[in-house]
């Protein structure tokens, strides 16, 4: 019985999910699905890829997603672009019908891109589809290598993994090699970006990325 009440909340989830997409795809809004741990640096990945201008001919928006508060709803709002706080109180994921609620607070057809920073988890958000074009999962350097081993899903599902903070690669011992042959294992088509929020250092790749694939899509 679990299994299947399961099996119809995801078929349900799924429904949603393509709608949104649809309504994504009829107004040309590229969407990308931010997923990580908490911690893993998804605000201040945002916060300086605004600051930096990689996409500054784009029109940008934010569905920023919490178990609790505004606090990086509010840190990205102070940089001018339009943010829908969604506060899920106990749910570890965002799912496609919070995400159709909070596009009825948002201009679509005067937006380019929407970023979705789901909540701060490694498994859940993995399963439920909101509608976006791409997942993207953030792995941060102190967190290690072994993560797209222990959870083959989150990675398995996203086009691109970020390896974050790199600038903390002096004080670790994790190899990037062995995050990139581990991430290759459970998923051998998946990009993969180093970068760091607090240096700059790969966000103009993270912004021709983000170009390219928007591209492909829509053509433009």
């Amino acid at each position: 019985m679990k299994v299947q009440v399961l099996r119809d909340i995801l078929e349900f989830n799924d429904t949603l999910a393509d709608q949104n997409r649809s309504m994504f795809d009829a107004k040309k809004v590229f969407v990308i699905n931010l997923m990580s741990s908490p911690g893993a640096g998804k605000t201040t990945l945002l916060e300086r890829t605004l600051e930096e201008g990689v996409l500054r001919d784009y029109r940008i928006g934010v569905i920023e997603g919490d178990i609790q508060t505004t606090l990086d709803g509010e840190r990205l709002e102070a940089l001018n672009v339009p943010v829908v706080q969604i506060n899920t109180a106990v749910a570890c994921h965002l799912d496609g019908q919070m995400i159709s609620n909070a596009c009825t607070a948002l201009d679509l057809d005067n937006l380019d891109i929407l970023f979705i920073e789901n909540v701060g988890n490694l498994v859940c958000p993995a399963e439920f589809r909101v509608g976006e074009h791409h997942k993207v999962v953030l792995l941060s350097v102190p967190e290690g290598a072994d993560k797209p081993l222990k959870y083959p899903l989150m990675f398995h599902e996203s086009s691109l993994l970020l390896i974050t903070k790199t600038d903390m690669l002096p004080y670790t011992d994790i190899s990037l090699d062995t995050v990139r042959r581990n991430a290759m294992r459970v998923n051998n088509t998946i990009d993969i970006i180093e970068l760091s929020a607090k240096t700059g250092e790969g966000i103009t790749h993270w912004g021709e990325w983000i170009k390219a694939k928007r591209k492909a899509h829509f053509g433009t």
